[in-house]
């Protein structure tokens, strides 16, 4: 009796697990390979995995109130992204200011959280106001040195200046947007995330970020979720600052500052429009070997544990609408495949018609060009910004 039974389990064991790598024919069966050999991140049983991803809360055209969707949506978001609610004070404090003619530099230090005081570069036009506002929001890049200097040009540090002027010439035709910005007449503020310029430690691009990330999900937390949360708080305390127009406030991203983004500006009430480059796909449509939202290091800053349960990226960039939105993409930007981006691009505009809002976001792919920020993106993108805020 005993030995039929042990029979009738591994016969039901077998009928419902086909293992995707068996041991020779005339051996037992069993998985004796169990990650794929040319891609050894990738289990055998990814695509199993991947079809399984369920974003239950994404838009469809079957949805009849859009407003409905955006609220359960960005309360769900907010949820999963945000590890916790800060309200702490800011207490600013300049610590030094320069003039560059039409406006004035500052280094500021302000209260992200009631954990980290940081410093930031601020960018403030001469005259009375109110200005509109641009928080930047820098990339990734495995570049850790420099981070609120990659968009604003720093001063009185030798090693940062140059380091952050040789991004600019890689980047960003050897120019600096949020300087770019400011002659424009708007109140710029450039932060760090956590683990870049005045906040990352020597050699973060080896172990480190792995090693935080695990750390943080251990503390309750995420990285991607500490950097949404205080992206929030700093679009909260650009809006609130003297001479600003709180009406007119935007997010302005280049990569992995491009994610930071339209996540910002569906998340937050201050933001309001977003100014996106070269980061846009569907999840599933990046989630391909080779691609860096994968990779064990750079990925953990992007990556909010639980949110496939209920949103795809372009989903939440959507939360946005109908807010101005303006997403860019590369046309030979291997990170980003172009028909996971046209895929995002869809459903994205899908959901700003559904809010007769169609004329408030604008997508394109640049054919020729790669993962980049160049003069004449800046100020087609600068130029678009003037138009929704009437500047």
């Amino acid at each position: 009796m005993k030995k039929n039974a042990i029979t009738l389990l591994a016969v039901a064991c077998c009928t419902c697990f086909t293992p995707l790598a068996l041991a020779a024919a005339d051996g037992p069966e069993y998985q004796t390979q169990a990650f794929d050999s040319a891609d050894r991140t990738f289990p055998l049983f990814y695509q199993q995995l991947k079809d399984k991803m369920p974003f239950t809360m994404s838009w469809n055209d079957k949805i009849r109130n859009p407003q409905k969707w955006r609220k359960q949506g960005i309360a769900k978001a907010r949820e999963v992204i945000f590890p916790y609610a800060d309200n702490t004070p800011f207490n600013p404090l300049v610590i030094d200011e320069i003039d560059r003619g039409d406006y004035i530099a500052q280094k500021i230090v302000f209260n992200i959280s009631a954990e980290s005081r940081v410093l930031a570069l601020k960018l403030v036009p001469k005259g009375d106001g109110p200005f509109p506002a641009a928080l930047f929001l820098h990339d990734h890049g495995s570049k850790f040195d420099i981070g609120k200097e990659k968009f604003v040009e720093t001063w009185d540090d030798d090693d940062r200046v140059a380091s952050s002027q040789a991004w600019a010439d890689k980047y960003f035709s050897g120019r600096y947007p949020g300087d770019e910005l400011a002659k424009r007449g708007y109140v710029v503020l450039s932060i760090d995330a956590l683990g870049w310029g005045d906040r990352s430690v020597e050699d973060f691009a080896t172990d480190s970020q792995q090693a935080l990330a695990s750390n943080l999900f251990n503390l309750g937390s995420s990285f991607a979720g500490i950097i949404a949360l205080e992206d929030a708080r700093a679009a909260k305390f650009l809006a609130h600052q003297p001479k600003v127009d709180r009406s007119r406030v935007a997010a302005v991203g280049f990569s992995m500052g491009a994610f930071r983004a339209w996540q910002v500006t569906a998340l937050s009430d201050d933001i309001t429009a977003g100014v996106a480059d070269c980061w846009m796909g569907t999840m599933k449509g990046l989630m391909v070997p080779g691609n860096n939202q994968l990779k064990g290091q750079s990925a953990f800053s992007m990556l909010h544990p639980g949110i496939s349960k209920y949103l795809d990226y372009p989903d939440i960039a959507a939360l946005s609408a109908p807010k101005p939105l303006l997403v860019f993409a590369g046309g030979q930007d291997s990170l980003f495949p172009l028909d996971s981006v046209e895929e995002a691009f869809d459903k994205m505009h899908s959901v700003w018609n559904a809010n007769r809002a169609a004329d408030k976001l604008t997508t394109k792919v640049w054919p020729d060009k790669s993962h980049t920020f160049t003069e004449d993106m800046q100020e087609e993108a600068f130029d678009w910004l003037d138009s929704q805020f009437k500047q």
